[in-house]
């Protein structure tokens, strides 16, 4: 394979304006949510100490997506999706304000951080759903994986550079100041999703209540690569997340400095990069559903290798593989979705992905944490990886479909946008 179809493929951004504002807006805005990251989990271990409190953290967020997130997939296909993109943006936006003021104006007490941390999850509920529908609505069906890749690279940065830079923030302005800068940011994911075209719902819009909730949840299960891919994803996430320990292992290796906590996230972001700045080694691959079960697994055996290092950089080194195989993971597990799902559905099917993406992880990183308090960092690493790979195997084993069948290309309900 020669070192240009190695590379990522921007041709999506060169051919789509809308996608390239809608694109550029959210890496700005996604700097500023890993800078929040960063600050909450700082506010609540000052207040704590207790790497119980800061896996409570991913509860808040993974309780409202797991409540609100299939019923407010199933709006997604039934309403315009920009306005209701818009409106989920701007509640998002006034949470950080709300953040900002306490930081600034006076801490409240944990619970409290964690109640707004909540209910800007609700909102992240609807945007996250709805903004899954896009790129297929954007993008001719050839650029899909690519499309897929270049926003996973959105994330990735975003966890390269705004970890760091929530750390120095938090250092010299202090967290209230973070939150701030979250807040502005959003202005730029306002700007991607104002220059998007009006998108209705599909051909045969969502059924109202609990009926297009179980219309979407019928598909995945019935659909074995689909059912598969987003299983995989949830053992995983919810069996190894790491990042409710990073305080703890901040304390135990660079003596609980602040300046220093953004490195893990960094490290695990740089790995990301690196293999979205080379994805097209895999997205070009004619079957990502084995990609990705090779990415996951690869992800347990790293976090094991974290755990067991030597020294606090060598651990760094082995969070560099892990985001580099979550990021091929993950875009894989996208591709296998989305190219499989109609776009009546696409909200919906969104929903449930995003579930697994975001409360997936958050619940993973309250069994860590918890698991950490009763033993050790090192054991909740180990047994997590240990229980990844487990869980890998069983799904690829029971699920041929998703191991051995290529993804059909799927052609979206619209014309690209302009």
């Amino acid at each position: 394979m020669g070192v240009r179809r190695a590379l990522i493929d921007t041709a999506p951004l060169r051919s789509s304006p809308a996608f390239r504002r809608l694109w550029a807006g959210q890496a700005l805005s996604g700097v500023g949510g890993q800078m929040t990251l960063v600050a909450v989990v700082f506010q609540v271990w000052q207040t704590t100490r207790s790497t119980a409190w800061t896996g409570a953290v991913g509860l808040a967020q993974a309780l409202p997506l797991v409540v609100l997130g299939l019923y407010a997939g199933s709006l997604a296909d039934r309403v315009e999706r920009r306005s209701f993109y818009l409106l989920m943006l701007g509640g998002q936006a006034a949470c950080s304000l709300l953040l900002a003021v306490q930081g600034i104006f006076g801490h409240l007490p944990a619970a409290g951080v964690l109640g707004l941390v909540a209910v800007q999850s609700c909102f992240t509920a609807g945007s996250g759903p709805v903004s899954r529908t896009f790129i297929p609505r954007l993008l001719p069906k050839q650029h899909l994986a690519a499309g897929l890749a270049l926003r996973r690279l959105t994330f990735q940065g975003a966890m390269l550079l705004g970890p760091a830079l929530g750390s120095l923030t938090v250092g010299g302005l202090g967290v209230g100041g973070c939150y701030l800068i979250d807040a502005l940011t959003f202005a730029a994911a306002y700007y991607g999703a104002w220059g998007l075209p009006r998108m209705a719902p599909g051909e045969e819009p969502a059924r109202p209540g609990a009926r297009g909730m179980l219309d979407g949840m019928a598909f995945v299960v019935r659909t074995p690569a689909v059912r598969g891919a987003l299983l995989t994803d949830l053992a995983t996430t919810v069996l190894s997340m790491p990042v409710s320990l990073f305080p703890l292992l901040n304390a135990e290796r660079f003596g609980d400095d602040p300046r220093t906590l953004g490195l893990f996230l960094t490290a695990v972001a740089a790995g990301g990069v690196g293999a979205s700045v080379f994805s097209g080694t895999f997205t070009r691959l004619p079957r990502p559903g084995l990609v990705m079960l090779a990415g996951s697994a690869s992800w347990g055996v790293a976090l094991a290798l974290f755990a067991l290092a030597p020294g606090p950089w060598t651990g760094l080194a082995a969070l560099v593989l892990a985001g580099a195989a979550d990021t091929v993971s993950v875009v894989s597990r996208s591709i296998v979705v989305q190219s499989r799902t109609p776009a009546a559905l696409l909200g919906r099917v969104g929903a449930a992905e995003q579930i697994v993406g975001q409360a997936g992880p958050d619940l993973g990183n309250l069994r860590a944490g918890l698991v950490a308090d009763a033993t050790s960092g090192a054991t909740a690493l180990i047994s997590g990886g240990l229980l990844c790979l487990g869980a890998v195997a069983l799904v690829a084993f029971f699920t041929p479909a998703l191991r051995g069948s290529p993804a059909p290309l799927r052609s979206p309900a619209s014309s690209p946008g302009q």
